[in-house]
């Protein structure tokens, strides 16, 4: 058997070697393009030289704000989602003018923009001209994620600021009423896979909804004139029902550990306590199923793969080339 195996090694290396000039012939007549993709002009060390401080300043900034108003960690989370949600992570999202995104529907509870308006203040005093409002958005949502007890990462720079923002397209971010696979197709138009998005929902440890995000499962849900059978009825009639009682009233997203960035979120799915309509399905779907059940019981395996999972997202259809974008010198408005 050996002897046989000896043989054939020998036969498979001549081979190799008679075919190998042939290979490397035609390696030299067609070699392979290199595709450089957007995100991989992204370096760490990208205002080293220009702005040294700006990591810094953001940081101390964000911190400030979220030390007056914890919610405001998972508000900033939240506003770079809908960012790189809609044209990339581009800061479009922070444009306010009429017909902007920021005046869709959608973006009709979002918070933080003084947040990054002081922080580009700031940065314009110091360094001007040089730090983009997407570089500074995302930069936010990482330190933000910091100080509400979740994971560091390293956040690559050299983002540009997009030129365009528009309302309609907004609305095309998930808003709590979507099945898993019309949020499992809008991730990975994204470039983002299944265990992205149920990693990015971990945000909502910390995060609150409006209750007209949720409403319609409290009664009379498709038509059937009861609750959502999928809503843990003790967690509706003793607190839902009595705290939402506007369409604007804020509920934390997680009922047990609403001021903690842990895995509880994941473990309250088990128990029907998912919020919106999104997060239970997570749970029941064969497709999510197992990475919440992975995620709620490994803590340590959440935070690295947040991590991971942020970085990906702060990556989304970046403008980093020369012909590209922007560099704002006020977020809510492009440059004159």
């Amino acid at each position: 058997m050996k002897l046989c195996i000896s043989a054939l090694s020998v036969v498979l290396v001549l081979l190799f070697v008679s075919a190998a000039p042939q290979l490397a012939a035609t390696n030299v007549k067609k070699p392979r393009a290199t595709v450089v993709r957007a995100a991989d002009l992204l370096s760490f060390d990208h205002y080293l030289k220009t702005c040294p401080q700006a990591e810094g300043i953001i940081q101390q900034i964000t911190g400030d704000w979220i030390q007056k108003d914890f919610t405001l960690a998972a508000s900033i989370i939240r506003l770079h989602f809908h960012d790189c949600a809609v044209r990339g992570c581009d800061a479009s999202i922070l444009l306010n003018h009429q017909g902007s995104e920021r005046g869709a529907f959608a973006s009709r509870t979002l918070r933080g923009f003084q947040v990054i308006d002081d922080i580009k203040a700031e940065l314009e005093r110091q360094c001007p001209k040089t730090v983009s409002c997407a570089d500074i958005l995302t930069s936010a949502a990482r330190d933000a994620t910091i100080i509400a007890g979740g994971p560091f990462w390293q956040v690559p720079f050299g983002r540009k600021d997009g030129r365009i923002s528009i309302s309609r397209e907004a609305d095309s971010v998930p808003q709590g009423h979507e099945n898993v696979t019309a949020l499992i197709e809008f991730f990975q138009a994204r470039g983002l896979n299944m265990l992205d998005l149920v990693t990015l929902s971990g945000a909502h440890t910390i995060g609150r909804s409006s209750c007209s995000s949720f409403k319609y499962r409290l009664s009379n849900f498709n038509g059937t004139t009861k609750p959502d059978p999928s809503l843990n009825s003790m967690y509706l009639n003793n607190f839902l029902k009595k705290k939402c009682q506007n369409d604007l009233d804020l509920i934390y997203l997680d009922a047990i550990t609403p001021k903690t960035f842990d895995t509880q979120f994941y473990s309250n799915l088990h128990k029907k306590l998912g919020l919106l309509s999104t997060d239970q399905l997570l749970e029941s779907d064969v497709r999510t199923g197992p990475f919440v059940a992975a995620l709620a019981s490994q803590p340590s395996l959440f935070e690295s793969q947040f991590a991971v999972s942020m970085v990906k997202l702060g990556n989304v259809q970046v403008l980093t080339r020369p012909n590209e974008g922007e560099i704002r010198v006020n977020c809510n408005f492009v440059n004159a």
